[in-house]
Formats: structure tokens, C-alpha cells, sequence
């Protein structure tokens, strides 16, 4: 009697640390049986990973706190391709591939199929037209808008594809492509803003009219706010004077409250989802710049607004219920001018003058004592496009091969920077500091890029993952660290931007937060594409198409039962 007593206390001493560390496991996570009950995916448009360690005490609130201290948090992740803007970024974390694998290399391109008087935007459809279009608006009812040129699938597709449409999938920001492109081509819904009034709208790929609750958020009190909170007097449009204040991140968030509550998301027996793409950051970052005043107040602004939507969600859907990821599409370099007073290399390019130069080296080759145009209108770092029209049988060119006409460019870019930089020596008086000087690391074809006739090197992997066979024929230049194109060449901006290869553009935050997550700080590279193939392996689905991301194993809590469960649990005894 004594020993089987005493056994029985043996066996549940030994077995309770088994129980405890059993409770502590989450519920095997699985999209078919609404575990969790609803992903959020919030990008920050052009948001470096850095600003959440600048500001981290700071952070007063349980906005981003809430991931840095409680869920996962991968402060060193980086993209690994140069085509860092909003479109191609976007598409990169709802897909988990580069524009090599989605197709999206740029906000828009030349397309020659379908026109040569203006660029196609990454998410223009001239087969729909846009839906919800305000009586007074500047937009054109024409061209709509779909995720046409997305070659790829989503987690949200997958998730739609797995659970035969019984999960939704909505796509919110205050830009088209932000809202489309990261939802995919089965969203049930994407909604941006009419830039004039910052009424939201769709396009009639998705809906043919407004659902009601979207009406009544467009009618009711929400915009108003936005605009006192910013001092909008109502001159000039919405998406300016409002999307460049912390006004317009609350104003998103408020209707992503909206979409949950009218969509009901998180109330169904599967896992529905919801894209966050909060741009007021971009709009602010380019003319003020990441080390302003501005962006410090951005950046808290936007900390005090995520913790009351995180205290909204746990409120009408439990945080228990729900998993969050973060992240960005891209960074950006610091204003050249500040750079530069500081000792590093910074400088910019006259574009303008450069193209100009472009085109007088290719007369001088191919048509001498001509004025032909052989590049495009409004070229813009790093991919300078050739007139498709100059080369067309007939034409001034005619019979010249590409690959020629290429090397040629690539050859009058470079003598194009080499003149600048004369310029800019000859220009500086004797006895101080010589200015910085444009550096071109190389010049790459369209041929060049297509073949993977590139540096075996990470660099070259870069520009590998930046291909895609669409556009016109072209060069691209990619010019040293710290160095762009002269914004205020182009009608009087200032500040900086991104688009370029090199980390500051690359560098951006990831974390997640739910039950499937082990709370911690993760040093080490990782990648955005990580985060669609994370969440498709937990969510039990399929990995988007054309994913090349892993799994980010160290962050995921085991499951019961499994391997790491069981070293866990005897690691309690």
C-alpha cells in the first residue's frame, strides 16, 4: 500500500512540470479551424528597422512595445534585392519572393503593349474601372485598378485557396498599390483613398459598389478629425496635406476598425486576414527626411496610435485570437546634404543633365548631327529605358542590336557622371574640401540581368533577385552608397529617397506577435520573405507560389507533442 502510494506521488511529481509546460503550449495553430481567429499584417511605408532602436525609451505605449517585448522581435532584416519601393516591397512580403519571382520591379514601368505615352502603374486595369469615386474627385473613373501584374500568389490567396473562399482577405492604405499588391489577386476587398477628398475607394475588379459600411465610415466623423488633427483647411488634396501628419496613420487605423467590425473578421470557423499599409511615413520620410524632427514625431505618434488599436482588437477580437506582423517595405538614406556635412560620400545626380548627356553621346554614335530622343521621358534611378520606337524597323536605329544599343548606354551613362563630376571639381574654389563625387559601382543590360551575367557575389545575387522581363529595353545604374538623383531637378522636391541596393534602403523591422510566437529578441539576418513562408507553415497552408523564404523555427513555440515540446518539458523538471 505504502509503495503504491508512494509511486503515485512519484509518478504526478514527475508528470505535473509535463502538465504545466503542456498548458503553456498554444493549440496546434490552423487556418481551418479559425487558430488564430484573424492575422493582421501592418507595413509601414518606408520605415528602417534603426527608428525602433533610436527610439526605443521612447516608447511609451503598448504600440510597438507590444512586439518588442512580448512577441518576436528580428531587429537585423534586410532585403536582399535592389528594387527597394513601395510596389515591389509590398508584393515581397505578401508573397515571400522577389520581383524575380512576383514580377513587380518598380510603383510603375514602361509597358509597350499597352501604352508609350505614359508609365503603367504597378496595379493599373484598364478592364475596371475605380468604385466610390466622390462627385468632385480629381481621380478618372478609368483606368481601375487589380492585382493584373502580380505573378505570384499570397499567404492571403493561399489562406482563401485552403479554406475554399470561407476565409476573407482584405487590403487597406492610402495608396492603391500599398492595399492591392501585399492582399493578392483573391482578396475578397483592397480599399485606398481618393487623394482629393481621402474618401476610400475601390475598384470594381472587387466590388461594384461600396459596401455600406464603408459608406457610412466615409460619411461619419473619422475624415473630419483626421483634417483638424493635421490643420487641413481643405486646399489642395487629402493624400498631401493630410498623409504627411500622424493624422492620416489614426485616420487608417480607424478604418481598419471600421473593415473588421462591417466584415465581421474573426467571427468565422476559419482564420480570416487583414493588410495594414500605413503610408504617412513615406509621404513625410521623402521631404523631411529620416533623421528629422519630423520623423521622431512620426515615429511616436504612430507608437501611441498602434497601442490603442492593439487595445481595440483585444477589446472585439482578444489578442488571444490573433497574431500580428510587422513590417516595411523598404528604408531610405539620409537627406544627401546632412550625409555629406558629416563626411560621408553623399551626392547627387542631375538627372535632367544626365539624360541630356545620354542622348547627345547616342547621337553622336548612332545618328550623328540628329536630335533623336533615344531615351524615355522622366527617367528616374537606377533604370534608364531606351524608346522602343527609335529601334522599331524604319527607325533611325533600325538593324542595331540591343545588346549594342545597351553597351552604348551603359558607356554614355558613365561618361554622363564623369562630366558632372568635372563640372562640380572645376566649380569648387582652391584651399577647401573637395565636394563628394558621384561613384558608379557598374552598369548592368536588361541582357545582362536576364542571362545572370552578374558578379558571384551577394551584391550580384541583389540584382539577380531585381529581375523581371518586363519593361523596354534598359541599362541599369547603380551609383555609390549615399548617392541619388537630385530631387529638386524635378519639380522643386527636397529631401531624399530610396530605390538603390545598398542597406539603409534594405534595413526594416520584423516581429510577430500571437500564441504561436516565443517572446525574444532574434539577432541574426533575416529576410521579409521570411514572413510569408513563417505564417503559411503555421497557418498549415501552402507557401505562396513563387516563396523563397524559411521559416523563422527559433521564434515559433512548439506545439504539443512535438520534438521541442517534449525537450522543453523534461528541460522543467
Amino acid at each position: 500500500m505504502l509503495r503504491n502510494h508512494l509511486f503515485r506521488r512519484f509518478f504526478a511529481a514527475c508528470l505535473a512540470p509535463l502538465l504545466v509546460a503542456a498548458h503553456a503550449l498554444p493549440a496546434r495553430a490552423q487556418a481551418y479551424s479559425a487558430r488564430p481567429k484573424l492575422v493582421v499584417l501592418i507595413v509601414i511605408d518606408q520605415f528602417r528597422s534603426d527608428y525602433l532602436q533610436r527610439y526605443r525609451s521612447e516608447l511609451s505605449s503598448r504600440g510597438f512595445r507590444l512586439l518588442l517585448d512580448d512577441g518576436a522581435w528580428f531587429p537585423d532584416c534586410y532585403y536582399n534585392y535592389a528594387n527597394t519601393m513601395t510596389a515591389p516591397g509590398h508584393s515581397t512580403l505578401g508573397t515571400g519572393a522577389y520581383t524575380d519571382g512576383h514580377g513587380i520591379q518598380a510603383n510603375d514601368f514602361w509597358d509597350a503593349s499597352r501604352s508609350l505615352t505614359h508609365k503603367v502603374s504597378s496595379v493599373e486595369d484598364e478592364r475596371y474601372s475605380l468604385v466610390g469615386l466622390p462627385a468632385d474627385s480629381t481621380e478618372s473613373p478609368t483606368p481601375g485598378a487589380s492585382p493584373l501584374n502580380l505573378r505570384a500568389t499570397t499567404v492571403g490567396d493561399e489562406l482563401r485557396l485552403a479554406t475554399q473562399g470561407r476565409s476573407k482577405v482584405i487590403g487597406i492604405s492610402l495608396k492603391d498599390r500599398a492595399a492591392i499588391l501585399p492582399a493578392g489577386q483573391a482578396a475578397n476587398a483592397a480599399y485606398w483613398i481618393d487623394h482629393k477628398s481621402g474618401d476610400y475607394i475601390t475598384s470594381s475588379y472587387y466590388l461594384n459598389a461600396l459596401p455600406v459600411w464603408v459608406q457610412s465610415f466615409n460619411a461619419g466623423p473619422a475624415r473630419q478629425q483626421a483634417a483638424a488633427a493635421a490643420h487641413w483647411d481643405g486646399q489642395g488634396s487629402f493624400y498631401n496635406k493630410v498623409g504627411i501628419t500622424p493624422a492620416a496613420n489614426l485616420y487608417e487605423l480607424r478604418f481598419a476598425e471600421a473593415a473588421i467590425t462591417g466584415e465581421k473578421l474573426g467571427q468565422s470557423a476559419t482564420t480570416d486576414m487583414l493588410t495594414v499599409s500605413l503610408s504617412a511615413n513615406d509621404i513625410s520620410g521623402h521631404k523631411f527626411g529620416p533623421d528629422s524632427e519630423q520623423e521622431h514625431h512620426m515615429v511616436l505618434g504612430l507608437d501611441h496610435d498602434l497601442g490603442d488599436f492593439f487595445a481595440w482588437l483585444d477589446q472585439h477580437v482578444g489578442l488571444g485570437n490573433v497574431w500580428i506582423a510587422l513590417s516595411a517595405d523598404h528604408g531610405v538614406a539620409p537627406v544627401p546634404a546632412q550625409a555629406a556635412a558629416l563626411g560621408i560620400h553623399a551626392a547627387t545626380v542631375n538627372m535632367k543633365a544626365l539624360t541630356a548627356s545620354v542622348n547627345a553621346a547616342l547621337n553622336a554614335r548612332f545618328t550623328p548631327g540628329k536630335n533623336v530622343a533615344y531615351l524615355m521621358p522622366g527617367e528616374d534611378l537606377p533604370y534608364f529605358q531606351l524608346d522602343p520606337r527609335v529601334f522599331a524597323p524604319g527607325g533611325l536605329a533600325a538593324g542595331i542590336h540591343e545588346k549594342a544599343a545597351e553597351e552604348a548606354l551603359g558607356a554614355a551613362l558613365r561618361a554622363g557622371i564623369d562630366e558632372q563630376n568635372a563640372a562640380v571639381a572645376h566649380a569648387q574654389a582652391s584651399g577647401g574640401k573637395l565636394p563628394p563625387m558621384l561613384q558608379v559601382v557598374g552598369t548592368y543590360t536588361k541582357l545582362q540581368l536576364a542571362g545572370g551575367d552578374l558578379p558571384h557575389t551577394p551584391f550580384g545575387t541583389e540584382l539577380a533577385h531585381s529581375y523581371t522581363d518586363r519593361g523596354l529595353w534598359y541599362t541599369m545604374l547603380v551609383l555609390g552608397g549615399y548617392q541619388m538623383e537630385d530631387l529638386s531637378a524635378w519639380g522643386g522636391k527636397t529631401g531624399t529617397t530610396h530605390f538603390s541596393p545598398w542597406s539603409y534602403d534594405r534595413h526594416v523591422p520584423l516581429a510577430f506577435y500571437g500564441s504561436a510566437f516565443r517572446t525574444g529578441t532574434y539577432r541574426g539576418r533575416v529576410e521579409p520573405v521570411d514572413l510569408a513562408a513563417t505564417l503559411a507553415s503555421l497557418l498549415g497552408i501552402n507557401q505562396p507560389s513563387a516563396a523563397v523564404g524559411h521559416i523563422l523555427t527559433q521564434a515559433i513555440r512548439p506545439t504539443p507533442g512535438s520534438v521541442a515540446a517534449i525537450a522543453s518539458a523534461k528541460s522543467a523538471r
